[in-house]
Parts: structure tokens; sequence; C-alpha cells
């Protein structure tokens, strides 16, 4: 529970709270607005609270993610040699590696010519070519 007393937390709270009354209020001032004869409010009286009724599930959900979280971080283990992959349950957790790059190789167009793909290949390179034409322009 002390995860959820840090200051980026506290923010979270206080906004979750700020936010659910501002909506409930402006569904009370919709629902009051509706009964002065302004039909379209009943939309939005019924609106305002879902809207703070989204607001407590997401701020409820990011709780329970980080209590799950907390739950499941291991302690830092003391610096020692690391256990060798081939250990059974030596590794709980991959470990995360550095991206690799891989090289952009052109599709091989090995195929037979299709004369509507030439088409529509033509008529992508004279749009391209051609940035403020619109596509009613082409002279194809």
């Amino acid at each position: 529970m002390k995860r959820l007393w840090t200051p980026g937390w506290i923010v979270r709270h206080v906004a979750m709270v700020v936010l659910v009354g501002a909506f409930l209020a402006l569904g009370w001032w919709q629902v009051s607005r509706a009964a002065a004869g302004n039909a379209i409010s009943w939309g939005y009286a019924i609106e305002w609270p879902v809207f703070a009724g989204f607001v407590v599930f997401v701020w409820w959900r990011e709780v329970r993610h980080a209590l799950r979280a907390s739950s499941t971080d291991e302690p830092p283990a003391a610096a020692g040699p690391r256990p060798a992959a081939s250990d059974a349950g030596a590794a709980t957790r991959p470990e995360v590696r550095r991206p690799v790059r891989v090289p952009r190789v052109p599709a091989a167009t090995a195929g037979p010519d299709d004369p509507d793909l030439d088409e529509y290949n033509r008529y992508l390179r004279w749009l391209n070519d051609n940035p403020g034409a619109r596509p009613g322009d082409y002279p194809g």
C-alpha cells in the first residue's frame, strides 16, 4: 500500500476525485437544464456520469495493476555470478536484450507481368509526383 502514496499516485488520486466531482456536477447541471425544457440535455445528463464512471474504472484498474506489480517484484539479488541459462528454473523472467537491426531487402518481383498492377503503380507514381492533384485529374 505504500506504493500508492508516492507523489505521482497522490496526484492521480486527487485528479480522480476532482474529475469525478466535476463530471457529476456537470451531470446535475444538465439535469436541471433538461427539467427546464432543454430536451437535448437529457442525453448529456446521462453522458457526464458515464464519464465519471470511466474515470473511476481507469483509476481502479491502475491501482490494481500497481498493487499486482508490487507483489510480484522480487528483491534484487546480491551481486554475484549469474546462473547459467541451462539451469532449470534459474531464469524466471526473460532478459532484455538489445534490438536486432534487420536490413531491408526489396521484395523480389519474380512473377508474370500484370497489366492492371502496372497501371495502378503508374497511377500511384503520378499521384506522388503531383501532390496537389486530385484523383480525377489523372490523365491516364
